[in-house]
């Protein structure tokens, strides 16, 4: 296994712009999503860019916060933000190789969006608001239900390839596939579930109702705290997203950091992202909604095929 060692000036400003770019398009990502949802009920909808306007409006405004809300209510949109874009900088989006590999560790990933989760759950609690701490608690559970799905599927895949690096990840499991196969494929089904509850997608969300499901939190923000909030809600789409496609989908990068090879790779993930987004947006609203209480046994479902994973792997099948 190769040594960590600092990346250069050029991976540095790699990792910097795909971070931003991955900012600059969450907007664009939800309202790809919202536009699908509206079609499929054969609706008009919002257009594609409506996010945008609303975020730019959302920011011109003053954000007001409940008398009694506390300290963690006020830095938890920064907290969201920060800790995804550092996920961000060390993703092996378009490179073979994580071009921030400090961050790039799947162990410190996973306790990055542990932070995302537990400040988000504990600024609804903060608000001091019924409807926001009832959210907090929702979210908290299904934190509870789908966390280990996702830890056994990425462990499983480390394990496969012989290191928790991102980037090692990525560039093994272009060879090892074919020796590991019935184990990749079903880790990467469980890292699938549990990437599509972390997009927030029907039934574990619920679309348009931000006081139900996982956006309780955010009934107390507003202005422009709640633009950050909503930003960084669609930044960790589309940061789960490229961390499942980094693993179980790491074909069409590129090894050396080239003008025209960056512009390739850049094409190929663009259309594995609109995959993933389309048949996310397919699923989510072909399934009908469910109670809360029942969401435990689809969980268990994807946690058993992350158990067969890892099964499989240690029998050598």
């Amino acid at each position: 296994m190769p040594e960590l060692h600092m990346p250069s000036a050029s991976w540095i400003t790699l990792a910097v712009v795909q971070a931003v770019l991955m900012l600059l398009l969450a907007p664009l990502v939800t309202g790809f999503s919202r536009v699908l949802r509206a079609k499929i009920h054969s609706r008009q909808g919002p257009g594609i860019l409506q996010d945008y306007r609303d975020i730019i409006k959302l920011l011109r405004r003053q954000s007001v916060a409940p008398a009694n809300a506390g300290v963690i209510f006020w830095i938890m949109p920064w907290v969201l933000i920060v800790t995804m874009l550092l996920i961000a900088m060390a993703l092996p989006t378009v490179t073979e190789t994580s071009p921030f590999p400090i961050s790039g560790d799947v162990i410190t990933d996973i306790y990055l969006l542990a932070i995302f989760r537990f400040f988000f759950a504990l600024s609804g609690i903060d608000s001091n608001s019924m409807f926001a701490g009832i959210g907090s608690a929702r979210e908290l559970t299904l934190g509870v239900l789908v966390e280990p799905v996702f830890m056994l599927a990425i462990f499983v895949a480390a394990m496969v390839v012989g290191s928790t690096d991102l980037g090692y990840i990525s560039q093994g499991m272009v060879s090892m596939f074919a020796a590991h196969p019935i184990p990749v494929i079903l880790a990467g089904i469980a890292c699938a579930f549990a990437v599509f509850v972390e997009m927030g997608k029907l039934p574990f969300d619920a679309a348009e109702a931000e006081q139900e499901l996982q956006e309780g939190p955010v009934t107390e923000y507003s202005g422009n705290g709640l633009a950050m909030v909503k930003l960084g809600l669609g930044l960790k789409q589309l940061v789960v997203a490229q961390l499942f496609l980094a693993i179980f989908v790491p074909w069409g990068k590129v090894v050396t950091l080239s003008f025209t090879g960056l512009l390739f790779a850049t094409l190929i993930l663009f259309v594995k992202l609109f995959v993933v987004f389309f048949l996310a947006g397919l699923i989510e609203n072909s399934m009908a909604r469910v109670r809360f209480l029942n969401t435990n046994r689809l969980t268990w479902s994807a946690f058993a095929f992350a158990v067969l994973a890892l099964a499989f792997y240690i029998t050598g099948l």
